[in-house]
């Protein structure tokens, strides 16, 4: 059984896969604590708002609300709902507390691709073929470390950026794992000019990229 938040489709806005039509399945639970983040209706599993899965897809704001599904009742959700895309992305909350095998083995058998949004900060149980998003939450006040494995699995590193030391903790991070990736996203938190100019800057000198989360520029979930 997964703890699922929401469930919806639309185009994933981040990193590598922009402009991809995706199902998003966001999962339940985060002990992290990122004083930035915009899930933060996803960190607790209170049993008080455990709901049946389909009242996960008809959410019209962010809510506490998840519901227990099994890879099987996931699948079946999507073709209720008639979605069209073959791009999962399974993202939280923090996905990788759980073991992510059983769900993409389940997608792939299906024809779907799958993706995982995490914070590096636990280990990173999913098939070869998954598609590994590692956004690296460096000193957060959950007090985890981000793991040396999660950095070496990563496909894509995709960091938040707001001030210099942001990027001054993601190339230590890169150091002390020995790891320096051959994608490295850079991503303004909060779209704010300050942030976009930094991250800008830093991708042209350090021959990065810049992820601007498109969905939220054109207004989209």
């Amino acid at each position: 059984m997964y703890k699922i938040n929401e469930v919806f489709e639309t185009i994933q806005g981040e990193a590598s896969h922009t402009g991809v039509p995706s199902i998003f399945v966001r999962l339940q639970g985060c002990p992290v604590g990122c004083a930035w983040c915009d899930t933060k209706q996803t960190w607790e599993v209170d049993p008080v708002y455990l709901v049946s899965l389909e009242q996960t897809v008809e959410k019209k704001a962010d809510s506490d609300y998840w519901a227990n599904a099994t890879p099987e009742q996931l699948l079946a959700l999507f073709e209720e709902r008639g979605y069209t895309a073959k791009h999962v992305v399974i993202t939280g909350g923090e996905p990788c507390m759980y073991d992510l095998n059983p769900l993409c083995d389940t997608l792939h058998a299906k024809g779907y691709h799958t993706q995982v949004e995490t914070s590096g900060t636990f280990e990173i149980l999913v098939p070869e073929k998954t598609w590994v998003t590692v956004s690296p939450k460096i000193n957060m006040r959950g007090g985890y470390k981000v793991l040396t494995s999660a950095m070496q699995r990563a496909d894509e590193i995709k960091h938040p950026v707001a001030m210099e030391k942001h990027v001054e903790e993601l190339e230590a991070l890169f150091e002390q794992t020995g790891v320096q990736p051959k994608l490295v996203y850079l991503q303004p938190i909060s779209q704010k000019a300050k942030a976009t100019k930094l991250a800008i800057d830093t991708c042209k000198q350090k021959n990065w990229r810049l992820s601007v989360q498109v969905h939220k520029y054109i207004g989209i979930s």
